[in-house]
């Protein structure tokens, strides 16, 4: 099976030698992933055997085509993927879709909104007591208000709550390959799938998602086995993504006074200026597939067999699909991102981390007039684009 994405075909496999894990790639990602882009819909990264699909419409082509392109062995070292072996994250129709069906019965935008009060109270009183002080840490702000959200959501107890940002640090990081960064992270990661093993729906908050998976599976329409996985993954695939989005975003209204300034006088366009950040820095910068059969991608054979690296990153500033990839520009509003994933491994958080989202930008509004980004520090992670420290400075009113 072939699929089309550019004018120009060629047989030959654009190669390129870099450690796709490596602090020099991480550390100036742009860079490579535009230059891999430019070079080809595929590239082999031989130093990892990775085939990276680097353009919009192939990346959008793999993940609308899970037969081919399976979600099952597609993290990034053997381990993992016997962990992982059956669960939401690493399963293909049709034994994806009533595990899903949980989260997204529970995660829809009717639940989601019943909790906007909440959301908007939370960030009323992060935003406004941070700005209070005059700088703060983009970051511990998005850290204590996600952490907060998403562990009643889940229904966890506050004292369970206080560990799920380093849990969710190290469960995307343990997904990459058997390197240093790993390794760090394989002690946390393990007290998360522990947790998940030994919760039970007593210790979860009535009417939450976790209890929900539970009753799910008492009700037939899940196997009990496969609660632990479904609650790992609330915590795994919910909690670093949804910080980085958040701080992300807050990064990128900092640099571009302009558009900050546009929102403040549009709030409206709040939801439009999370996608657009969300276009232009991809919290999860690479997923990973395994490839079923023999496939062509823009006329490039990929084996059987194969570890494919899908590059969010690359494929959201990709210039065949979007005019200026480079420009943070909330009025482009591209609800047709990546970031999201697409298909049938769409990710079943999004309505949670959009109304987040929505609420803290209105508080930002509200109570800081405008800032600018002060020290930085980005955080290197597998998989996970965010910053470790991102200083807000509040310009003084008047």
């Amino acid at each position: 099976m072939s699929v089309d994405v550019s004018e120009r075909h060629t047989t030959s496999v654009a190669e390129a030698p870099e450690d796709f894990f490596g602090e020099e790639v991480l550390s100036d990602r742009d860079r490579y992933y535009a230059a891999w882009r430019e070079s080809a819909a595929v590239v082999h990264l031989t130093r990892n055997d990775l085939w990276a699909l680097t353009r919009y419409d192939a990346i959008r082509f793999a993940l609308a085509t899970p037969a081919i392109f399976s979600s099952t062995k597609a993290v990034f070292n053997d381990m993992m993927n016997d962990a992982l072996r059956g669960s939401a994250l690493a399963s293909d129709p049709p034994e994806h879709a009533p595990l899903r069906a949980v989260l997204a019965k529970y995660l829809s935008p009717r639940v989601v909104r019943s909790r906007q009060s909440d959301m908007e109270t939370y960030a009323d009183e992060l935003v406004s007591s941070a700005a209070a002080q005059g700088s703060f840490d983009a970051i511990r702000l998005a850290q204590a208000y996600h952490q907060r959200i998403m562990g009643e959501m889940i229904g966890m107890r506050r004292e369970i709550q206080a560990r799920v940002v380093p849990w969710g640090d190290s469960a995307l990081n343990v997904f990459g390959p058997f390197n240093q960064r790993t390794f760090k992270h394989l002690p946390v990661a393990g007290d998360l799938v522990r947790w998940a093993m030994q919760v039970t729906p007593d210790q979860l908050g009535e009417g939450s998602v976790g209890r929900a998976v539970f009753e799910a599976a008492d009700r037939g329409e899940i196997p009990h086995e496969a609660c632990t996985g479904l609650i790992h993954q609330l915590v795994a695939a919910g909690i670093d993504t949804a910080i980085a989005s958040l701080g992300n975003l807050i990064a990128h209204l900092g640099d571009n006074p302009a558009q900050y300034a546009i929102l403040r006088a549009e709030p409206g366009l709040a939801g439009a200026a999370f996608t657009e950040s969300l276009r232009l820095e991809s919290p999860i910068h690479a997923m990973g597939r395994r490839v079923t059969e023999d496939v062509e991608v823009d006329g490039i054979p990929i084996p059987e067999g194969a570890q494919v690296a899908l590059l969010f990153a690359a494929g959201n500033r990709d210039p065949r699909h979007y005019d200026d990839p480079d420009t943070f520009d909330i009025r482009r509003n591209p609800v047709d991102h990546l970031s999201f994933g697409h298909g049938v491994h769409t990710c079943a958080g999004m309505h949670l981390v959009r109304h987040e989202a929505e609420a803290l930008l209105a508080a930002l509004v509200r109570h800081v007039p405008s800032y600018s980004i002060g020290e930085r520090r980005p955080k290197l992670s597998n998989l996970v684009s965010s910053w470790g420290t991102l200083t807000v400075a509040v310009a003084s009113r008047g």
